[in-house]
């Protein structure tokens, strides 16, 4: 007799929204996300992780990636593996010509640089890719042990 092993089905899930360059949108995208994590049941240390993932990296693009008349994009793409589930953030904006870098040792942190220290220590990994045709993303991955 021949028996059929139940499969795991993997579904990501995905949420992507376009918000004005302001800083009320760099708000409601944190504001966005929470609601969307929760929604997922995501593990409330990786949503809080999150939450602060995402208050950094859309200021910075209200920030430092404004165009006049162009909005910013909030992408979350969860995907439940096994070990480790995963968490991508990303920010997307127009100025590709102004990319993020996280501060040295020697930088003078009152004078800035501290949101990408801040993402640096809560994500697992992150880079910024471009966007064409003329703006970047800035991508942050954060991994859990525990899956949906």
């Amino acid at each position: 007799m021949n028996h059929t092993a139940p499969q795991l089905t993997i579904s990501t899930r995905t949420f992507r929204q376009l918000l004005s360059s302001t800083r009320r949108g760099a708000r409601l995208a944190r504001l966005l996300a929470v609601t969307e994590l929760h929604a997922w049941d995501l593990p409330p240390d990786v949503t809080e992780r999150a939450e602060l993932v995402v208050a950094e990296l859309t200021a910075n693009a209200v920030l430092h990636g404004r165009v006049p008349g162009r909005d910013f994009e909030l992408t979350l793409t969860y995907t439940p593996l096994p070990h480790p589930s995963r968490l991508l953030i990303e920010v997307s904006d127009a100025r590709g010509d102004r990319l993020p870098r996280p501060a040295t040792e020697d930088h003078d942190l009152s004078t800035g640089g501290r949101s990408l220290t801040l993402v640096t220590l809560l994500a697992d990994h992150w880079e910024t890719v471009p966007r064409p045709p003329g703006g970047k993303t800035v991508r942050a991955e954060l991994a859990t042990t525990s899956g949906i």
